[in-house]
C-alpha cells in the first residue's frame, strides 16, 4: 500500500510542475513585455478559471493530501530507540596492570635527554 502511494505521489508531483511550467503567466501577452496597460490586470479579478488551471488546483489538492498520508504512514512506521530505556549497570571492565616483571630493564647509560 505505501508503496503504490508513493508511485502515485511522485506521478502527481511530477504532473503539478509539469501544468505549472506549461501555464502562461497572466501578464504574459505581447503587449506587457512592450509596457502596454496590462499591468493593471495583474491584481485584478481573472473571471473563470481554465482547464489548466483547474487542473492545476486539482493536482496540488491531491499533492497536499498524499503528503500528509505518507507522513503519517512513515510516522508510523519508524519506531524510535530511547537511550535511557535500558537502564542495566554496563558490565565491569577489567583493567590489566603490568607487573613489575613486564617492564624491561635496561642499562644506565647516558642518554641525549635531559634529565
Amino acid at each position: 500500500m505505501y508503496e503504490i502511494l508513493l508511485v502515485v505521489y511522485l506521478i502527481v508531483a511530477l504532473a503539478l510542475v509539469g501544468m505549472v511550467l506549461i501555464q502562461q503567466g497572466k501578464g504574459a501577452d505581447m503587449g506587457s513585455s512592450f509596457g502596454a496597460g496590462a499591468s493593471a490586470t495583474v491584481f485584478g479579478s481573472s473571471g473563470a478559471g481554465n482547464f489548466m488551471t483547474k487542473t492545476t488546483t486539482i493536482l496540488a489538492t491531491v499533492f497536499f493530501v498524499l503528503s500528509i498520508v505518507l507522513g503519517n504512514l512513515t510516522a508510523g512506521q519508524i519506531k524510535k530507540t530511547d537511550e535511557w530505556e535500558n537502564l542495566e549497570a554496563a558490565p565491569a571492565v577489567e583493567t590489566v596492570t603490568p607487573a613489575e616483571d613486564d617492564v624491561p630493564v635496561t642499562e644506565e647509560k647516558s642518554s641525549d635527554v635531559p634529565n
